[in-house]
């Protein structure tokens, strides 16, 4: 039998040999910089994220940052996370940042990006031909989508000059007899596709996906030459063999990106943060209810935590 004197010199023993252990790593009580965009999905999406790292006790903070330019941050640590890049737009930015060794990819967000030139079906018979993008070049074809500042050349309204894309550089690879013209905000992009829609008015502009758009409007996206990275980057390659961006956007994953110091500044956050999973269609339908029945970003996110419980504890491993 162990006598007492003996059991006291063990339980020290074990108590020394704890003390020397690495403690179990627990996030840092600083604040986890999430970025905030301007548009309706990324402000859910971040706002989910934010809520469920609350939820699990950590420190949140949102700031609002440039889509492409916010990299600068997250490469300083200035900013954590962004949990929207789009494959379709940013993933030249974002292998820049990565290969800094300050950025980190989180993985796939889940949903799946597409972006591109779009139109409404009533002018499909304006403009034969489409959704060839051989059609655009016909004079005939740009006259049809133009307006009193853009005549004869037809009008193609991009998104905001912060969201990349490379269109004005399309249309001159491709000599696209089209002006670009940048909409100021996403809410001014939609608002002027349902002005346009409600009227039959000539309108062709960018159309991205997860959003409610494709979905209550009938219409079709620009089929351009297939997207390559050697017709962003070698001008040689493509149909302009003098320029590069000669083809369409890229297609593909939307990523969650961040500074290289989170895993070790919050391991539990950066784990939450990896597991998140969210998939096109339930992303439609939360913009849905905030750009058209008029819900908060907060109401929205408060409904599918409610909801979805399970699901996201699992990502906080409860």
């Amino acid at each position: 039998m162990t006598s007492f004197k003996s059991f006291g010199r063990l339980a020290l023993t074990g108590a020394a040999l704890a003390m020397a252990l690495p403690a179990l790593a627990e996030d840092s009580p600083d604040p986890i910089k999430l970025t905030l965009h301007d548009w309706t999905g990324q402000l859910i999406t971040t706002n989910i994220m934010g809520e469920v790292l609350k939820a699990a006790g950590n420190n949140v903070e949102y700031v609002q940052a440039d889509y492409l330019a916010q990299f600068a941050g997250l490469e300083t640590g200035d900013l954590d996370v962004a949990m929207e890049m789009w494959e379709t737009t940013g993933r030249e930015a974002m292998d820049a940042a990565i290969a800094t060794g300050n950025v980190e990819n989180f993985g796939p967000t889940g949903m799946k990006a597409k972006e591109e030139w779009w139109y409404p079906l009533y002018m499909k018979d304006k403009c034969p031909g489409l959704p060839d993008w051989h059609a655009l070049l016909e004079p005939a074809c740009a006259e049809a989508f133009s307006t009193a500042e853009t005549a004869p050349k037809g009008r193609y309204l991009g998104g905001p000059v912060t969201w990349g894309g490379f269109d004005d550089e399309r249309v001159e690879a491709l000599d696209l007899p089209f002006e670009v013209i940048h909409a100021g905000t996403d809410a001014a992009l939609f608002a002027e596709l349902e002005s346009a829609y409600q009227r039959q008015a000539p309108i062709m502009l960018w159309i991205y996906a997860p959003h409610w758009a494709p979905a209550k409007y009938e219409g079709e996206w620009v089929e351009f030459p297939t997207y390559s990275p050697e017709c962003y980057n070698d001008p040689s390659v493509g149909v302009n063999p003098d320029m590069a961006y000669d083809c369409g956007k890229p297609f593909g994953e939307i990523w969650k990106v961040g500074w290289v110091g989170v895993k070790d500044k919050w391991p539990g956050a950066y784990a939450a943060i990896k597991a998140f999973h969210i998939e096109n269609d339930e992303m439609g339908k939360m913009i849905t209810e905030v750009d058209l029945e008029g819900k908060t970003v907060e109401e929205v996110t408060a409904e599918w935590m409610a909801a979805n419980e399970t699901r996201w504890k699992a990502w906080i491993g409860q």
